[in-house]
């Protein structure tokens, strides 16, 4: 369970810049724990309310790349926002492109990698004190990426993996950035084949066999996912 102090504010907000991938499993996780959650749209809403909260925001993923500020230009002012709140350190979690921009942020450089890497597979767990994924060691993750990125100089790497070295890191207590997808409930994958078909496709995925995978391993992910988000908040006191 999740013990903050009582002036911690209760609601968390939600950067969305994707409609089918929200906050899945964290959501029950926050609302068990007496949080509200606020969701806010990148590209249509503005953000700078969201980036100058006290209170956690988690940065959630997209498939749109850091660098594609010509084609995006929304992200330009994301990221001078999120460079403001990382000044200030502030509480902030972000998940695939959200721990990419946080990498960006940090003044580490974000660039496509030398292959997709989408599918279930294990992490390599740094060995930390404390480390905030410990949960999921041994555990099958979901990872549906084909950007990575430096590790920022004031980072601490949490876990790889045998394709991209940099999967996780923490930058003091307020900072959690992850590549893969904590985050993913089974019920709502099949969203993910559809709205992501385009590029599966593209990467040569076999769907079905996928989506296999996903009702095979998403259960026992969605079980200990939750100790990710509940570690992580614990040391923001």
């Amino acid at each position: 369970m999740i013990s903050l102090p009582t002036d911690f504010p209760k609601t968390v907000y939600a950067i969305q810049h994707l409609a089918f991938e929200d906050l899945g499993s964290f959501e029950d996780t926050l609302y068990q724990a007496g949080f509200r959650v606020r969701y806010f749209e990148a590209g249509v809403d503005d953000l700078k309310q969201a980036f100058e909260y006290t209170g956690l925001v988690i940065i959630l993923g997209g498939p749109i790349g850091v660098y594609e500020t010509e084609d995006y230009p929304f992200l330009n002012d994301e990221i001078i926002h999120l460079q403001q709140r990382l000044e200030k350190k502030l509480p902030t979690f972000g998940i695939c492109l959200g721990a990419q921009l946080i990498a960006h942020a940090s003044g580490a450089k974000v660039y496509p990698g030398h292959q997709k890497e989408i599918g279930w597979s294990k992490l390599q767990l740094a060995d930390v004190d404390n480390n905030p994924l410990q949960s999921l060691n041994d555990i099958k993750v979901l990872h549906w990426h084909g950007d990575t990125f430096d590790l920022p100089n004031q980072a601490t790497l949490l876990a790889s993996s045998d394709i991209y070295p940099h999967q996780a890191f923490s930058i003091g207590t307020h900072v959690l950035a992850v590549q893969f997808h904590p985050e993913v409930l089974n019920d709502s994958l099949e969203k993910w084949l559809i709205g992501h078909t385009a590029e599966l496709r593209k990467a040569k995925i076999d769907i079905p066999v996928l989506r296999e995978y996903n009702q095979k391993f998403a259960p026992t992910l969605e079980q200990v996912a939750s100790e990710v988000l509940q570690n992580f908040m614990q040391k923001l006191i």
